[in-house]
């Protein structure tokens, strides 16, 4: 890594001094500037033009660099930084909240902000999402606080090819402004574009669900925390350059896509079918087990083969029917 790129990744300070102190002495100055303009003034109208001259010249000389110098005079809030150059020359940031100022020829880099995905504001027309981008990009300050990044829902295939629709939302923050400024064009748009792909990455490496109940693999539905880590720091290795830290991701919307939705459905319904039907047999000749087993013992009657396998399919039928069974009363001999 050459010097040049060294310069642009450390993040350092840049000179400044106190900001109150700067006003008050730029105040009272420009004060004593307009002072000598005034008393030049007079002296001009005594035809004293030897006095008038130097002060009306320094006086307005003064009140001319004074104006400018307000313009080295910057205010940080918290949780907010600005990246300063000199003549295209990185000379460092501001990120602790307070009032400076910094040299007037200083002048801060301004990020592009503006994105299709997070530069809207919920529940706005048009016109207030355009107005927010516009202030967005006409700020030079760089905010620091933890933003929430909520991408579109996107169709991907899973690992078996079953297509998906799928939603995240990553919450993040600006670590290091000098990066997210000098090392992408649009660190907001850069970020959303690699976390749709990091999001892509990961879902091509799951299933859905499981198909088999005796699967151990993790799955977007079942292994949540799992997969939420993974895709975090899959989008912080991505956009590590850009100076972001990610602090969670996780996924808001999970569902079929709509093409395969219906039979994804019945396959379900016929999974749970299938389980229930099998808890019910497996109850049912439990059962069976059962009566034959007291009938025995008590010597309540004695069944010859033939009979049992008739008593056992009677009571299957019973047992595992879906309508109440309708009995057959024999009045007259045992068989």
């Amino acid at each position: 890594m050459d010097n040049s790129k060294e310069l642009i990744y450390a993040e350092k300070t840049a000179k400044h001094g106190s900001g109150m102190a700067a006003l008050l002495l730029n105040i009272l100055a420009t004060l004593a500037a307009i002072a000598l303009i005034v008393f030049g003034g007079i002296f001009a109208e005594e035809e004293r033009y030897v006095l008038a001259a130097p002060m009306i010249t320094v006086g307005t000389l003064y009140v001319v660099i004074g104006c400018f110098l307000f313009a080295g005079l910057k205010i940080i809030g918290p949780n907010e930084a600005i990246v300063l150059t000199l003549f295209g020359t990185y000379k460092g940031i501001l990120k602790d909240p307070g009032y400076y100022w910094v040299n007037p020829f200083m002048s801060a880099a301004r990020p592009k902000t503006s994105t299709l995905s997070t530069g809207t504001v919920v529940g706005s027309d048009n016109a207030v999402n355009q107005a927010v981008n516009a202030a967005a990009m006409l700020s030079s300050k760089i905010s620091l606080k933890s933003m929430t990044l909520n991408n579109n829902k996107q169709k991907i295939n899973d690992k078996l090819g079953n297509p998906i629709e799928i939603g995240i939302v990553v919450i993040w923050r600006v670590v290091n402004p000098t990066m997210a400024v000098f090392n992408v064009e649009n660190y907001k748009e850069f970020l959303s574009i690699q976390s749709d792909s990091a999001l892509r990455s990961i879902v091509r490496e799951y299933p859905y669900d499981r198909a088999d109940d005796g699967d151990d693999e993790k799955t977007l539905r079942g292994g949540t925390l799992v997969i939420a880590e993974h895709l975090r720091a899959e989008i912080q290795e991505k956009t590590s350059a850009a100076g972001l830290e990610i602090m969670e991701a996780r996924i808001t919307h999970l569902s079929y896509a709509p093409e395969i939705a219906a039979a994804m459905l019945q396959r379900q319904q016929a999974s749970a079918v299938i389980d229930a039907r099998q808890m019910i047999v497996e109850g049912a000749v439990g059962m069976v087990e059962m009566a034959l087993n007291r009938l025995n013992k008590n010597g309540v009657v004695k069944l010859d083969e033939e009979r049992k396998a008739a008593m056992v399919s009677n009571l299957l039928v019973v047992l595992c029917g879906n309508k109440d069974a309708q009995p057959i009363v024999n009045s007259g001999s045992l068989y």
